[in-house]
């Protein structure tokens, strides 16, 4: 009895544990079963369930707790003819229980874990789009897992495969990887009907985006729908700009090609319209074309460069109205760039810049831009534009301040190298301004830019590029900040009416330093040749600084000097050899030049303040005949000059409104001057001041009978005040004046001449002289004054003249006219003259008184005729006064005191005479008249009328007519 309880409880007992032995057996029992040897059987019930051949190549296990689990490891679903091809660590399928109990495997799940599936793309010809039969029966899932579709890879794929029945849709949803970003997507595909279409779903979401589409799966293959999407940031998805975008528009697809078209798009705020094209065949390429009113390209391009690699090649096809890049407005921009691996290829980019210059651009990077990863751009670029200057200026060139006419208008095409470090253009050729220019060049980025030049024009204008007044400053602001490599060559340039030929220029700023290696034209039929060296800085320093002038005739350079001077004189057809050497300071430089003229030699030596801008330093000039000189200049060689060599010495200070020739030391053949002068040229009109002093001054002949015009313009050029002085003045019909003085105005284009004086003959002459160049007619004015003067020999050369006594006279002269004949015409005025002791050379007035007293008649005519023509006659004194009209010469009340008449005639009383007529010096003609006339002889009778001696005629043909009729008439009836 007692052992039946105790049977009864152990029963029990076993009746408790017999679950948990089940349990047991079933958690322990298949684990610790070798399943291997099934494996061949697992792998023929897996290939019938999913349709595809099944190898197992890894361990074999099956759990029953918590579900039936069979699972092998390294499978492989598909053989080498199949469409879709598949590796997996794991294959897992849940098994059914009842099935199992019936000791049957049947799946109701299949699970790959760590799986890589090849997806085919493009599909089979004729393979639809359906579901496969064993999904109808059981649900799919993959883990951790990678999916290849053609070149798209997705990793860490999550999803699940969900058909609850034949006639039910297909449903996969879960999550991938692309590109470090996560995806989740939901696909519901509908069966399809008896006409083969079946309905498609697809949303898709990740990056703070989704897209869904809908629309049908075609029975040939392909789907067509709609699809629309948005997102709060872009560039999480594309190289882009962040911000919001939203999409709407048709899609379509096959098995090589996603199309999306009427596309309307919003990115940040801006509509567009476009389409977008996903060619996923032969190989995968995203290309992407859009129309927009207006784009900023500064993001963009940011987003660009700073983009990692993509997975597959991407083209954009960009059309807009206005678009923006680093602050300029670009309007009608088109173009195409295509983002490939590492390369960037743009093609047929075009867009209108500021000043409507016309530029497109094809070319290609060789590495894509990115963090780390330098860009290189090669291309083609091309450019037209008639406002090529506003463009430049856009551009942020610094042209203020430079000739508008200059950059107008251009157009050239040119290959175009641009990398992180440098920009380079090579194969440039095109057109500016009209002429043709080609060439190549260099522009290295950094902190001190560099710019390389190497430029070859057809026609180049030098002037009007550099703001006036900019100054030194200005040019050493401008250039301080950059390096430059520059090589010019130009057929023909020009500054102002200037014109070079053959222009070539090689020079390089480097650091500061300035260095032209050469530069060297041809002008004028003469070669130009500058180089040298100059440091910039505050105090700039010039180094081995040489300019070269060399021509086989100088004609043609001095040609282009202002004025009507030196052109065609004969000084011209000589050689020309000009050479100039500097170095020194900036404000201290040592100057040194050469001249070669002909036989003309010249050299400076001194040294020059640009900072002020002042000169100071010795001039020579010499050569070997001055009358020679005189003619090469264009100048008459004076008789009076003689024959001897030129030479001019003195020390010169120059400045811009200033210039000064201190120790002047003038020697042309018998010429000898010296003094000082100085030009202001700061005055309202050039003002020359100084003086002057010669040992032997000649003084031409005027010919006052020229009717040209005289010369006056030239007091018109500028004002003076001079100091003159001469040892020796010799007029050319005047006898020598020693110690010659008068101090030389010009003011307002009237010339004085103050303060004359000089010494003639024991006697002394004073007087001014004033010609009024303003006046209209001009104006002359003459003051002289004579005292002292001993007569030695002939005063006029007439056949009436003094030939000797003491001389005081006084002269007052007007006269108006453009001409010297004119001058002469018009001359009036006044004078007087006094001689004493003196001497009347061509009469005999005593020997007439005498023969007037003869007996006979006949030898009395006689007697007068003989004295009258011929002798001379001492006279005590001698006072006439002169007037002047109309050119005209009047002698008026000339009385001559001969002296006491007793010398002559015995018991007569004093002999007198009277001069009187009239000089026409305009027309050369003469009237003059000596008469006198008997002394009364004592007791009071009348001594007769009076008789003398008439000169009439030209000058050069003077008749002397003695006048005896009136005293023959009364001698014949006593």
């Amino acid at each position: 009895m007692r052992q039946r309880p105790r049977l009864r409880r152990t029963g029990w007992i076993a009746l408790a544990l017999l679950p948990l032995l089940l349990l047991a057996a079933a958690w322990f029992g298949p684990r610790l079963t070798n399943w291997d040897q099934h494996r061949d059987r697992l792998a023929i019930l897996a290939a019938g369930r999913l349709g595809q051949p099944v190898a197992l190549a890894g361990p074999v296990s099956l759990t029953l707790l918590p579900q039936p689990m069979l699972e092998a490891g390294g499978v492989t679903v598909g053989g080498p003819d199949a469409q879709i091809s598949v590796t997996a660590r794991a294959l897992r399928l849940r098994l059914d229980w009842l099935a199992l109990l019936g000791l049957r495997l049947e799946p109701r799940e299949v699970a790959l874990v760590g799986a890589e599936i090849r997806l085919p793309w493009p599909p089979a010809p004729g393979q639809a789009f359906r579901p496969p039969p064993w999904l109808t029966e059981l649900q799919g899932r993959i883990q951790d897992s990678r999916v290849m579709l053609g070149g798209i890879t997705l990793e860490q794929v999550q999803a699940s495969l969900v058909a609850a029945g034949p006639s039910d849709a297909l449903g996969l949803r879960g999550h991938f990887r692309f590109r470090q970003t996560e995806f989740d997507f939901e696909t519901v595909l509908g069966r399809a009907g008896p006409d083969g279409v079946a309905p498609l779903n697809l949303t898709l979401s990740g990056a703070k985006a989704s897209l869904s589409a809908s629309g049908v799966l075609l029975p040939e293959g392909g789907f067509e729908g709609v699809a629309q999407g948005g997102g709060s940031d872009l560039a999480a998805l594309l190289p882009a700009p962040p911000g919001s975008f939203r999409l709407r528009g048709r899609l379509s697809l096959t098995a090589e090609l996603l199309t999306a078209d009427e596309l309307n798009l919003d990115i940040g705020g801006s509509p567009a319209r476009g389409a977008a094209t996903l060619r996923l065949a032969p190989s995968p390429r995203l290309d992407l074309a859009l129309a927009t009113g207006r784009v900023d390209l500064d993001p963009w391009i940011a987003a660009l460069r700073s983009a990692g690699p993509l997975p597959l090649p991407f083209g954009v096809d960009l059309s807009a109205e206005a678009a923006s890049y680093r602050g300029l407005t670009l309007r009608r921009l088109r173009g195409a760039a295509l983002l490939e691996n590492d390369r960037l290829t743009l093609r047929d980019v075009g867009a209108l810049l500021p000043g409507d210059t016309e530029v497109s651009l094809n070319g290609a990077t060789t590495t894509r831009p990115g963090p780390g990863r330098p860009a290189r751009l090669e291309g083609w670029l091309r450019f037209q534009g008639t406002a090529l200057r506003t463009t430049l200026l856009a551009l942020g060139l610094p042209l203020e301040g430079t000739d508008p006419a200059r950059l107008r208008e251009g157009e050239g095409q040119l290959k175009l190298l641009l990398d992180e470090a440098q920009l380079a253009v090579s194969d440039f050729t095109g057109t500016l301004d009209g002429g043709r220019v080609s060439g190549a060049g260099v522009w290295r980025f950094g902190g001190r830019p560099a710019l390389g030049l190497g430029l070859t024009f057809e026609e180049l204008r030098l002037d009007g590029w550099w703001p006036e007044g900019a100054g030194w400053t200005g040019a050493r602001q401008r250039l301080a900040a950059i390096d430059l490599n520059l090589r010019l060559n130009a057929e023909h340039a020009r500054y102002g009416a200037l014109v070079l030929e053959g222009l070539s220029a090689d020079a390089s700023l480097e650091n500061g330093r300035l260095t032209a290696r050469r530069i060297g034209a041809r002008m004028a039929e003469s070669d130009l040749a500058l180089s040298g060296v100059v440091q910039l800085g505050e105090a700039p320093r010039f180094t081995d600084l040489a300019f070269e002038v060399t021509a086989p005739r100088a004609a043609p350079l001095m040609a282009l000097l202002p004025g009507p001077w030196p052109d065609g004189v004969a000084l011209g057809q000589g050689a020309l050899a000009l050479r100039l050497a500097a170095s020194g300071a900036f404000e201290a430089l040592a100057v040194r030049g050469n001249l070669e003229l002909g036989d003309l030699r010249g050299e400076v030596n001194g040294a020059l303040d640009l900072r002020q801008p002042r000169y100071a330093g010795a001039l020579t000039l010499r050569h070997p005949g001055a009358p020679r000189l005189l003619e090469e200049m264009g100048l008459s060689a004076p008789a009076w000059l003689g024959q001897g060599s030129f030479s001019l010495i003195a020390n010169l200070a120059a400045a811009p409104r200033e210039l000064r020739a201190e120790g002047l030391d003038l020697v042309a053949a018998g010429l000898r001057l010296g003094g000082q002068l100085g030009l202001d040229l700061a005055a309202p009109r050039p003002r020359l001041t100084g003086r002057l002093a010669a040992e032997r001054l000649p003084l031409p002949d005027p010919d006052w009978r020229s009717r040209e015009p005289l010369p006056l313009e030239m007091l018109g050029w500028l004002d003076a005040e001079l100091a003159l002085s001469a040892q020796r003045l010799e007029p050319a019909t005047l006898p020598p004046l020693e110690q010659a003085s008068a101090r030389l105005l010009l003011r307002d284009r009237a010339l004085r001449l103050e303060e004359m004086q000089a010494l003639l003959t024991g006697g002394r002459l004073a007087g001014a002289l004033e010609l009024n160049a303003a006046a209209m007619p001009r104006a002359l004015d003459l003051r002289l004054d004579v005292s002292d003067l001993a007569l030695t020999g002939p005063l006029t050369g007439l056949p009436i003249d003094l030939t000797a006594g003491q001389m005081e006279a006084g002269l007052r002269l007007h006269a108006t006219g453009h001409s010297p004949a004119a001058m002469l015409a018009t001359l009036s005025g006044e004078g007087q003259v006094a001689v004493r002791d003196g001497v009347l050379r061509g009469a005999d007035l005593r020997a007439a008184a005498m023969a007037a007293e003869l007996p006979a008649l006949d030898q009395a005519e006689a007697g007068l005729r003989a004295a009258l023509l011929g002798g001379a006659t001492a006279f005590e004194a001698l006072e006439a006064g002169v007037r002047l009209e109309a050119g005209r010469i009047l002698l008026q009340d000339g009385r001559l005191a001969v002296g006491d008449a007793a010398e002559a005639v015995p018991g007569g009383a004093a002999l007198a005479a009277t001069l009187s007529g009239e000089f026409d010096p305009a027309r050369g003609g003469m009237e003059l008249l000596l008469a006198t006339r008997p002394a009364d002889p004592p007791g009071g009778s009348p001594g007769g009328p009076g008789f003398g001696l008439r000169l009439t005629g030209p000058l050069n043909q003077l008749r002397r007519v003695p006048e005896l009729a009136d005293w023959l008439r009364w001698r014949a009836t006593r």
